[in-house]
């Protein structure tokens, strides 16, 4: 009787054969093994052309590294789809690193299209504002006046300064919002 952890005699022979270069053992191997090398990489990188990409990827590598199945670990049934999971996974990893420039620059392009859109939403909102408020604020921001110094050139009171200023930028903080623009309407 044979010993339980001995390896099954065919794969034995197998490896032997494959390390002699003989075409015909990997023709036989892959016979044997292909429809289960393409399911098992399909599962892994879930498209065809991969899949077949893994399937001759890891036939590959057992025609010029039949040394490294050691039957003494385990069945060639195995050792192919630790093989197989391997370079699926891998060719996963290579995927996500092709696609991780086209990720950044799409979230690049994102940020400048969200950071357009608030410029325009703030621009709208400056120049729908009312004059009195547009002009507190143009003191205050572009000519660098304090609330008093707003008031002085207005002509008004500093309290009546602050509210044109507060109400101004609470209209403005309203540029990030990705609601409707403010008094837009749409379609009733």
């Amino acid at each position: 009787m044979a010993r339980k952890d001995a390896p099954p005699r065919w794969d034995r022979k197998m490896q032997q054969r494959l390390a002699r270069g003989e075409a015909a053992a990997l023709g036989e191997l892959y016979d044997r093994f292909a429809s289960l090398v393409h399911s098992l990489a399909h599962r892994v990188v879930a498209d065809e052309q991969d899949a077949d990409a893994v399937t001759r990827e890891v036939f590959a590598h057992v025609w010029e590294h039949p040394e490294t199945y050691d039957p003494k670990q385990g069945p060639l049934r195995s050792w192919i789809a630790a093989v197989t999971h391997r370079v699926a996974v891998q060719r996963l990893r290579d995927r996500e690193e092709l696609e991780q420039p086209r990720r950044e620059e799409l979230e690049s392009l994102e940020n400048k299209v969200h950071r357009a859109s608030v410029a325009a939403r703030a621009d709208y909102i400056v120049h729908s504002m009312p004059a009195p408020l547009r002009a507190a604020l143009d003191l205050a921001y572009f000519q660098r006046r304090d609330y008093r110094q707003t008031a002085a050139d207005l002509g008004v009171t500093e309290d009546e300064a602050r509210r044109r200023l507060r109400l101004g930028l609470q209209l403005l903080s309203t540029a990030h919002d990705t609601g409707t623009p403010p008094g837009y309407r749409g379609a009733v």
